[in-house]
């Protein structure tokens, strides 16, 4: 998605959104400890932490508070995985 704004393809151009990866990959429902998951799930999670990301910039938060904010969203995900699994047990 950075590469099609940008208009081309850099290395290093998406350093930096590793995190942002990681949570829309679990809050779209992938598991950390594997085999678990779709596709659009991880569609769905990465447009959430995008509007987060963007009503975050709108709102005039600063950078280091909305990956703060999505680091506790991805706790939470996490969380949410971690019990639903026990309780499946």
């Amino acid at each position: 998605m950075f590469s099609l704004r940008m208009g081309q393809g850099l290395p290093t151009a998406g350093a930096g959104y590793e995190l942002d990866c990681i949570a829309s990959a679990v809050i779209g429902g992938a598991s950390f400890t594997g085999g678990e998951g779709i596709i659009f799930g991880t569609v769905v999670g990465s447009f959430l932490i995008q509007t987060l990301q963007n009503g975050g910039n709108l709102l005039g938060i600063s950078s280091f508070s909305l990956e703060v904010v999505t680091g506790i969203v991805l706790i939470v995900a996490v969380a949410i995985d971690t019990i639903s699994k026990r309780k499946r047990k």
